[in-house]
Order: structure tokens, then sequence, then C-alpha cells
């Protein structure tokens, strides 16, 4: 196959458009390892003294994750997130309007590789969340352990990224006001195991907790799929019962993340394999939202019920938008 490399008079902007991803995907892929070795390398030098103050503050700060964050608007409303935007592009679609005296959960769907739709859109300004939603404050959960991680935290906090855990959601949706949508990636690490260009698939079935917590808090559940988030990695797909599966799902129970064997093009040819994601458009669609009533100890049929409501009111949004974005009318939203 012959390698096509990038002309050399590729437009300044889309350079910046590949640099703005470069930079996401090393992040992903490696900023809690450095952010680890660099506080301790840190430590045996000069500038101890700076690790020894950021542990002191880091420790009375510890609860900071759990109560909202702390989100910066320069970071969100950022040049890097536009370009990184702009690479794909991803597109963010408003179908309902969100009152602002309500508190929301937002299930996105699916998780792809890396979640990028979910982190350009609810992550950073880049596609006009707060323009779109206006007194809505979106905040994406991930996983608490990115949180035990020195100077990581903070960078994620600054983009309004809390922690997937009770704690963190029980207090953005009892004790900070209304306006607030909290986006849970529902499918998680196992969703991430089947993410395949041409696949549309979610693992949701027996993903009720999510459902449980808008219950005990009265929040409106709204479902999110995002179009073409598959497309933007290729991977190798293990069947089920084979070493691999059985490798990723082990570290998928002991760690929380599961390891995929994954490509994408390289960074100076676009037929050659490499880290960088194909850039195919991302449009991720907010559908309506689904009346929740507040109930302090729900039954298991009560969250089976709104579960049930949840995932036809899913499917309805993929049905209704597919042929929109690509997709053949005959394409079926896969349930597992």
């Amino acid at each position: 196959m012959k390698i096509e490399f990038a002309p050399l008079s590729l437009p300044l902007q889309r350079r910046l458009q590949t640099a703005a991803v470069v930079q996401w995907v090393f992040s992903f892929l490696c900023l809690a390892q450095c952010c680890i070795a660099a506080f301790i390398a840190l430590l045996f030098t000069r500038f101890w003294l700076l690790c020894v103050l950021y542990a002191a503050w880091w420790f009375v700060d510890r609860e900071a994750p759990l109560r909202g964050g702390r989100r910066i608007h320069v970071v969100r409303n950022s040049a890097v997130w536009r370009h990184m935007k702009d690479f794909f592009p991803v597109t963010l679609v408003k179908t309902h309007n969100l009152l602002t005296t309500r508190n929301y959960i937002f299930g996105y769907h699916p998780h792809g590789i890396m979640g990028l739709g979910a982190f350009c859109n609810f992550s950073t300004e880049a596609t006009g969340v707060s323009q779109k939603f206006p007194g809505i404050r979106p905040y994406l959960a991930t996983l608490a352990g990115n949180f035990r991680m020195p100077i990581l935290r903070d960078y994620l906090m600054s983009g309004g990224i809390c922690p997937v855990n009770r704690d963190s959601i029980d207090y953005i949706l009892s004790k900070n006001g209304s306006g607030n949508a909290i986006i849970i990636v529902v499918g998680g690490a196992a969703e991430s195991l089947n993410c395949t260009p041409g696949k549309n698939s979610v693992t949701l079935r027996n993903r009720k907790g999510f459902v449980k917590l808008a219950l005990r808090h009265g929040a409106d559940l709204v479902p999110v799929y995002s179009f073409g988030e598959n497309e933007v990695y290729k991977q190798v797909i293990f069947e089920e019962g084979s070493w691999g599966r059985w490798v990723q799902k082990k570290f998928q129970k002991h760690i929380g993340f599961a390891p995929c064997i994954f490509h994408g093009r390289g960074l100076f040819s676009s037929n050659t394999w490499g880290l960088l994601p194909y850039s195919k458009p991302i449009t991720t669609v907010v559908g309506e939202p689904i009346t929740i009533p507040k109930i302090d100890n729900p039954s298991q049929k009560e969250v089976d019920f709104y579960h049930s409501v949840y995932v036809d009111s899913l499917i309805k949004l993929f049905d209704k938008y597919k042929g929109r974005f690509g997709l053949p009318e005959t394409e079926v939203l896969e349930v597992n």
C-alpha cells in the first residue's frame, strides 16, 4: 500500500486541529502516568517543597471532587477544544428545552473507545452546550480513580468532570441546587469492548443503577445518542470465551477499565495506522427528557418500569435520527 503523506501546504487551521487531537489522545492514554511520575521525580529535586505544598493542598481539598468540583470557564472555553471539535467535526443537536428548575441525568451512548463526543460536548464549550441549554450545568462523570491522581484531578475538575460514584452524584443532585445535568456513559468499559465502525450497539439491559439514582432524587432522565462515536477507531473484537476477552474482563472487574486493542490513523498520513482518530463526523443528539418522580426507596418494580421507558425512548431517538446522520432506515439499535 502506498503511503500518502499530508501535503506540506496543509492549511494552518487543519494543523491546529490535528495538534489539538494529539494532545487529547496523549492526555487520555498517558496523562495520569505522567502526572504521577512528575510528582515523584520533583520530590528529588530542588522543587521538592512545591510537591509538599501541593500534597498539603491535595489533602485539604480531597473532598472537592465529591462536592461538585471546581470548573474553570477559561479552560472549558479554550480554543484548543474548538480546534479539536472541528477535526471530526463534533456537533451537538438539541431536540427539547430543559427546565432550569429540574435536575437531569443524561445517559450517553455509545461509549466508543475514548468517549470523544461526551468530552467535546459536555466537558468543554466547543459545541455550545451552555448556549443550547442555558442555565444547565453539565457534569461529565468518569472513573473515581482518576481523582486520586495528583494534578490530573485538578485538570479534570476544571472541565466540570466529576467521579461517577454515589457520593458525588448524590451531592450534585441534592445539595447543589437545580439546573444540574450529570452525564453518565451508561455502557462503561463493557460497552467499549464492542465498539467498532458500522456497529450500533449499547450495553443497557442490566444497567439500572442510574435509573435508581434518578428516582431517589427525582431527576429527569435524558437519552443521548452519538452517531459516529464508533466510527473514529477500529478495534480488534475478541469473541466471548476467548483468552483475549477473559483478560479484558479481568481488567474491567479489578481496575474499572478494559484494555482495548485499537488503532486509528497515523499522524502524518491518513492511510497508515496510528493512535490519531479518523476524521469522521460525530453528531450527539440530546433527546426528550423523561419525567421521573422522587421516590426515596424505589422498589425493583419501579426501577424496572422506568428503565424500560428509558430504553424505549433511546430506541425511538435512534430510529428518528439515524437516517439524517448517514445510517440506512433499516439499521436497528442493538440493546444488550
